[in-house]
């Protein structure tokens, strides 16, 4: 709960809203929360790129009137402090804006009234239609007066990509790993006044977990309460054991498991051996109270062995999804059946310019984007399938670079170096220098002339993304005209053709409006499985050409785990109407019939699994 609340409302209080806006690149999100968090909708801002912050923090301190002093690499710790300066700015800001959204009165279009219209349909927003019919004055006043107060804001939240982590080189040689880009970002927010959540995505960094239990907001404070709660972003039931069991061992409650659609997203695509979101939910759900009085054992233990009085009961443990998400029904489906707390809703957010940074010339590229124009590239230097716009000035300028035998970035940020195949120092695989360097290896080398190819296109497929997705930030807010932006939506954006806005997005999330007109697309189910079975093609295709590590062994195993999760949907169907019940069940089985089709060579075709 961000600590405006808590300020302004006796007891600190939830947003009602069930519904947040999940990270998106590094500057899409980057001040979302100056836009909706005074209307009580959370946001996650990234902690990858401290320049693109401080560039922010300058922009926004002028704008609000406030003191700005650039803090510069000659800082002793610069990216911590450029991180909390900025969170700190974000936090007085949006107080600001919370207490003149109470102050506001409740006419048409003023902030407080489209605080409560925005709303889901709750007990709440029941009260706030009750003020509106009251007709005696004094209890009307006294009801609006109430109604202030519940006005709560959505948290500032922050992410940060674990394995982002590069070192930080000061005169040729390693400063110590507290340095390191994801400590610094760590110890930024731990230091900042923040009462929100850190979210960790891309899997468990040890000495990471292991460096926030050293920070005091994290821990629980006299009275129980925690200022500073960890969020893990996971993929599947196992990873979310692991990574939840360590932190408790150091000390630290996860307060929430955001699962994530392993390849129905935007960004980074972290896909499962073929495990598919409706079955990750369903153990979620049947396990839920084991996990959560697992992990309160271990971290009970833990208290013990430092001195620390026991918690009788499990804290809070939130679930919730995000991924792929396209209706108001899926939606309603998701916090129903699996009893998850919240959505995250990302993608479409990308055409609402009073939520998100992208500039008015993408903005029209990604309302005309076609499921051709979004594909998952092998665009970042991290060695991760990620999400690309195709029509982007950041694939237009890594294809120009390749025209003029120029490929490769100049590397401006560095934020993903971390190959060491030529150089001592890490170097990012997308920059000049290293591509310049592999390719020229390639052509020394006596290989076959398909997997030459193939392994060229490889090389020259990698973007500068860590600078590039920051460019619809700094075009919109005038800090760089001639930025290049990588847009890294997820392959939803096909279905979203309309520009629209804050209000029009949350009416169609909790169905009072409808922005996804194109009755083609498939289930969000559906839709996660034909990307899986693109991806299983392209694994198999990879192979063949000597670009992976993969075995037959894998493959078979990840064409089990499709068709194990069919069998689920199969049976889940029944939950379903009528005809979409019968649209749903032909299209599982048009896809399983998919599935057996691919194989390697010597390679038996799999049976599917009884449904």
């Amino acid at each position: 709960m961000n600590d405006v609340s808590c300020e302004s409302v006796a007891p600190c209080l939830r947003s009602a809203h069930t519904v947040h806006i999940p990270v998106m690149g590094t500057g899409y999100t980057i001040d979302t929360p100056l836009r909706v968090a005074k209307f009580g909708i959370s946001s996650v801002i990234s902690l990858v790129d401290d320049v693109l912050i401080e560039q922010m923090r300058k922009f926004h301190s002028g704008k609000a009137g406030e003191p700005y002093e650039e803090i510069t690499d000659r800082d002793d710790d610069p990216r911590a402090h450029r991180i909390t300066a900025y969170l700190n700015l974000l936090n007085k800001l949006v107080k600001a804006q919370v207490r003149n959204l109470q102050n506001s009165p409740f006419e048409k279009d003023s902030d407080i009234t489209r605080y409560y219209k925005m709303l889901p349909e709750t007990q709440l927003k029941r009260s706030y239609r009750a003020m509106l019919a009251e007709t005696d004055s004094a209890k009307k006043e006294a009801m609006q007066k109430e109604l202030r107060t519940l006005a709560v804001p959505g948290t500032i939240d922050v992410n940060i990509m674990t394995k982002l982590n590069a070192a930080i080189y000061r005169n040729g040689e390693a400063l110590p790993m507290e340095s390191n880009d994801a400590m610094s970002a760590l110890r930024g927010y731990a230091l900042s006044d923040l009462h929100s959540s850190i979210e960790f995505s891309a899997g468990l960094n040890q000495h990471l977990y292991s460096y926030a239990a050293k920070f005091k907001d994290f821990l629980p404070d006299e009275k129980g309460q925690i200022a500073k709660k960890i969020v893990l972003k996971v993929s599947d039931y196992r990873s979310g054991v692991i990574q939840g069991k360590f932190l408790a061992k150091r000390g630290l409650w996860v307060s929430e498991y955001r699962i994530e659609s392993g390849l129905n997203c935007g960004g980074h695509a972290f896909a499962t051996q073929g495990y598919l979101l409706g079955p990750i939910l369903e153990e979620f759900k049947q396990k839920k109270q084991e996990l959560s009085e697992m992990l309160h054992a271990v971290y009970n233990e833990t208290r013990i062995a430092h001195g620390l009085p026991v918690i009788d009961a499990p804290r809070k443990l939130r679930i919730t999804v995000q991924g792929g998400i396209g209706t108001a029904e899926e939606n309603e489906f998701l916090l129903k059946y699996y009893d998850v707390d919240g959505t995250g809703w990302g993608t479409p957010f990308l055409l609402a310019p009073d939520v998100t940074n992208v500039d008015d010339k993408h903005l029209t590229r990604l309302a005309a984007a076609t499921e051709k124009d979004v594909y998952l590239s092998d665009a970042s230097p991290m060695g991760v399938p990620f999400w690309n716009l195709s029509t982007s000035a950041s694939e237009e300028s890594r294809r120009d670079r390749i025209e003029k035998q120029k490929p490769g970035s100049p590397c401006p940020k560095g934020f993903i170096a971390t190959n060491t195949e030529f150089t001592t120092q890490p170097i990012c695989t997308g920059s000049r220098a290293y591509q310049e360097k592999k390719l020229q290896q390639l052509q020394k080398e006596n290989l076959p002339q398909q997997v030459l190819e193939a392994q060229v296109k490889s090389v020259l497929s990698k973007s500068c993304i860590c600078h590039d997705l920051a460019g619809g930030a700094t075009i919109k807010n005038g800090i760089d005209p001639q930025a290049t932006p990588a847009i890294c939506c997820g392959p939803n954006i096909a279905y979203f053709s309309k520009i629209t806005f804050l209000e029009e997005m949350m009416d169609h999330i909790y169905g009072r409006g409808a922005l996804l007109m194109d009755s083609a697309r498939q289930h969000m189910f559906i839709q996660e499985l034909k990307i899986y079975i693109e991806h299983l093609r392209g694994e198999v295709e990879k192979m063949s050409e000597g670009l992976s590590v993969r075995t037959p062994k894998y493959i078979s195993e990840f064409k089990d785990n499709l068709l194990s999760g069919i069998a689920y949907y199969r049976q889940l169907a029944s939950h379903f109407a009528g005809e979409k019940r019968k649209r749903f069940l032909d299209d599982l089985q048009m896809l399983c019939d998919q599935i057996e089709r691919i194989r390697i060579e010597s390679m038996p075709c799999i049976s599917p699994s009884p449904a």
